[in-house]
């Protein structure tokens, strides 16, 4: 299963285009709506969440209420668009000239966009890198998530820290019963921390940093629940499981870092901290005591949560910007200025979990086989069946 989005951040519309999709798996608009909705959340976002309100139309791929397997067709309106339809049309009256950017941010794709793909006008590498397409990422990952919820499989997040406020001490090992409890809590929260002081000193932090006209990164942790034994595989090296989770998170705009289960904390530790002694249950088969691998080994998913952690980093546009330099008269001037957050981390969360379900999704698919939910659906069962009586 793959996807591709289209459309630039001040164009009439997103588009994406998901192919693989099995037939006969339920899926409605509101579906995706409302993980369109998660995103526009979160204290710290900018005046762009007031005029968009995004919605998913159907184009393809869809009859009935249920997939065809056909490659479904998805397009988001930019309500914003209308203010911009004389800059950004796609014919010769476009008005190239107006809002021309000349002052590349640094921490952006600005300059090194420019200089790629030789354009004298930043604007034509902004409009694109603007996180703004993530809007067409969660509604691919909508489809993907409808998909696993069929199969028992459940995405979540939460965020355990914004700029100096972080959670202390080391991950917490949870059970899926916690992790459950743990995605409510996030939900209620607008910075989606479980953590009721640490929430309020995040809010504390992101508006002082707006006050100063900076911006903040954080600390996201995320959880696939209800995982099958056997998802990915040690064969070859693209087909880690923890690879592909890792390689698709660093395609996600400010993300700087990944890690599965303990991380990087398992450098400093001796292996018998590290790695998770196995039982066995007649009831239950085969488990793990904790969970310090993050439910993969060797590439493969071992049926205790996936746990995955991402370091975002603060957002290139401030409203005190760096100095940069002018590409027209290469002399030292501020950076420009475009309509940002002071922070994103919370809506970063909801299109980090997208990205993980799309992961999940598309190796579940490789391992199962099946054009319909239903020959999916047997075959995770027996999957699950077979971890249970081997």
């Amino acid at each position: 299963m793959r996807y591709l989005t289209a459309g630039e951040s001040h164009g009439p519309a997103l588009t994406v285009i998901v192919e693989g999709m099995v037939a006969g798996l339920p899926l409605k608009a509101e579906d995706i709506d409302a993980h369109l909705a998660r995103r526009q959340m979160g204290h710290g976002r900018g005046g762009r969440m007031v005029i968009e309100k995004d919605r998913a139309a159907i184009l393809s791929g869809i009859r009935g209420g249920r997939t065809l397997g056909s490659p479904i067709c998805l397009q988001i309106e930019n309500r914003d668009w209308k203010n911009w339809s004389a800059i950004m049309a796609a014919g010769e009256e476009a008005d190239v000239a107006q809002r021309r950017v000349t002052q590349p941010r640094p921490g952006h794709a600005d300059l090194a966009g420019a200089i790629k793909y030789d354009q004298r006008d930043i604007r034509n590498i902004l409009e694109r890198s603007s996180a703004r397409e993530t809007a067409a990422r969660v509604a691919a990952g909508a489809v993907a998530r409808r998909f696993l919820d069929e199969l028992g499989i459940r995405i979540c997040s939460h965020v355990t820290a914004i700029g100096g406020a972080a959670a202390t001490g080391e991950p917490v090992d949870r059970t899926e019963r916690e992790w459950a409890d743990a995605a409510v809590r996030a939900e209620r929260s607008s910075v989606r921390c479980i953590d009721a002081a640490l929430e309020q000193a995040m809010i504390a932090a992101i508006d002082a940093a707006k006050g100063a006209g900076d911006s903040l990164g954080g600390v996201i942790e995320l959880a696939v629940l209800g995982m099958p034994v056997g998802v990915g595989s040690h064969v070859q090296g693209d087909r880690r499981l923890d690879a592909r989770i890792a390689g698709a998170m660093m395609s996600l705009q400010a993300i700087k870092g990944v890690e599965i289960g303990l991380g990087f904390a398992a450098a400093l530790r001796p292996g018998s901290r590290v790695h998770d002694e196995i039982h066995h249950d007649d009831k239950t088969g085969y488990g793990r005591a904790t969970n310090r691998a993050g439910g993969i080994e060797g590439g493969i998913s071992n049926g205790a949560p996936v746990i995955v952690r991402i370091a975002m980093k603060p957002i290139p546009t401030l409203y005190k910007p760096l100095m940069t330099v002018d590409i027209d008269s290469r002399q030292p001037v501020a950076a420009s200025v475009e309509r940002s957050d002071a922070c994103a981390v919370p809506a970063a969360a909801v299109v980090a979990e997208a990205i993980l379900a799309h992961v999940i999704a598309d190796s579940l698919l490789e391992t199962t086989g099946g054009d319909t939910i239903e020959q999916v659906r047997r075959r995770v069962d027996e999957m699950r069946e077979q971890a249970l009586r081997f």
